[in-house]
């Protein structure tokens, strides 16, 4: 299914960003300089290369030209120069804060941010995001196949639409999504085929790869028609919709019809799709058997775990038996990720449809319920919908804390450690908006700092997207 999920998150990625340019684009009137407005209002131009910054002000590439002592009055004093969104003003930070000779300094701490970025997205979506939907998709009764190409592709292509999303929010950054979508997808089809053909030789299925490969094709071609002439219509930002919902009707009839062959005994074994390995098969193939870490340490006679040693074993992100079996190396970027995991833990639950308990945590479920509605308001707009004051009183935040503390208390009274409750589904739904709402906080810093990166080094936001954001987002596809 890993191949599906591939295939079909590039035509999503393709799709589901030239729908945003149609949709954004035509919200927000871009339209480059220099050129005057069409005539038909049905069409949408692209936003080009230094778009509307004539009518903004300076180009806030300028500033390095100025003198080192201007550089802070510039940035404060030009409106191309200011951020969109985002909880740190970066440019003001860079040119204000260090002084000119730390300049070096400021960008080394960025580019360590840049990084630091890049892990929140590969956890939030790897640990979060894309199980949660799993999760989604199996309470959904989906098959493989069909949650394959929606849900998974959804999840596995999820840095990828959140930072187009908030690229595209911006005519001056709007380049960093196109640019990031092609680069990801050479990325994907030369850097990780190639690195995990040398590893791991493999062979695939023909006829599914041929398929979404005829389907990326087409996406490619429809995208760069769009780019050529610099304009797009509407009814071709839904074309691309209606091409990916065509090419997940194709998945859904491929499967059914390979499956009626199969009872019929006319089809062989990875004619239309791989033949999915029986349990058995992937326990020996990782390694492990349900034995190694369920008979050994099992207790003998069950007990009451408390409370509290539920909800301080839930939060550890840390497994001491896997800590004593890895490398250095892996042990050291553990620590590194530690607490993004420990603050995700806090504030994303989790439905885990492979466990008996359904990965129910009693506390920690109930804790879920006030921080994640608490997470989504204050990640949304950068917080200016959880600050908000009610008639000037009393704040968003405040009545978020009070309705999420009573829903916890009952929902804590009324269940029980050992068994989870019939409405544990909906933690799943939570879950995903939470996850959602994180991997969009940490997409909207992302596109700033790239932007900040991009004025002080004198780059493209192209060129950013097609390599920094491309590589970042597509790192996960690897593992």
């Amino acid at each position: 299914m890993g191949q599906g999920v591939l295939g079909s998150a590039g035509v999503l990625s393709l799709a589901g960003v030239l729908s945003l340019a149609g949709v954004l684009a035509g919200n927000s009137g871009v339209q480059p300089a220099g050129i005057p407005p069409p005539l038909d209002l049905g069409h949408t131009v692209l936003p080009g290369k230094d778009a509307l910054s004539h009518s903004r002000g300076q180009d806030c590439r300028e500033v390095r030209k100025e003198n080192s002592s201007e550089w802070c009055h510039f940035v404060r004093s030009n409106p191309d120069c200011r951020l969109e969104g985002g909880f740190l003003d970066y440019l003001d930070g860079v040119f204000c804060v260090f002084p000119p000779r730390l300049l070096p300094l400021a960008v080394t701490l960025y580019a360590l941010w840049l990084l630091y970025l890049f892990i929140i997205l590969g956890v939030t979506a790897e640990k979060f995001f894309c199980p949660n939907l799993s999760a989604i998709s199996t309470n959904l009764k989906l098959s493989h196949n069909v949650a394959g190409v929606t849900f998974l592709a959804f999840g596995n292509g999820a840095p990828d639409v959140f930072s187009a999303v908030v690229a595209f929010s911006d005519p001056r950054t709007a380049g960093l999504a196109i640019g990031a979508v092609f680069g990801a997808g050479v990325f994907v089809t030369t850097v990780v085929a190639g690195s995990i053909a040398l590893v791991k030789p493999f062979t695939a299925a023909s006829r599914p790869f041929l398929r979404d490969v005829i389907f990326y094709m087409v996406a490619v071609f429809l995208t760069f028609m769009v780019l050529y002439f610099g304009r797009i219509t509407l009814g071709e930002a839904l074309g691309y919709l209606g091409l990916y919902v065509f090419y997940v009707f194709t998945v859904v009839l491929c499967t059914w019809l390979h499956r009626r062959q199969q009872q019929e005994g006319l089809a062989q074994p990875g004619s239309w799709e791989p033949e999915a390995p029986t349990d058995a098969e992937e326990q020996e193939s990782s390694g492990t058997n349900s034995g190694d870490y369920g008979e050994e340490y099992r207790p003998l006679l069950p007990s009451q775990e408390t409370s509290l040693h539920i909800l301080t074993t839930a939060l550890s992100p840390l497994d001491c038996r896997k800590w004593r079996r890895k490398p250095w190396y892996w042990r050291l970027f553990k620590v590194i990720r530690m607490p993004v995991e420990l603050v995700l833990l806090l504030s994303v639950p989790v439905v885990d449809p492979d466990k008996e308990d359904l990965n129910w945590k009693r506390p920690l479920n109930c804790l879920h319920i006030l921080t994640s509605p608490l997470l989504c308001i204050l990640t949304l707009k950068s917080g200016t919908y959880g600050l908000y004051q009610i008639h000037g009183v009393f704040p968003v935040w405040g009545l978020v804390i009070l309705v999420g503390f009573v829903l916890a208390f009952i929902t804590y009274i009324t269940t029980s450690n050992e068994e989870p409750p019939k409405y544990h589904c909906v933690f799943a739904f939570l879950g995903f908006l939470a996850s959602a709402m994180w991997i969009n906080a940490a997409a909207t810093e992302l596109v700033n700092i790239l932007q900040t990166l991009g004025i002080i080094f004198q780059l493209s936001n192209t060129v950013l997207g097609l390599t920094l954001l491309a590589w970042g987002n597509s790192v996960g596809a690897g593992a």
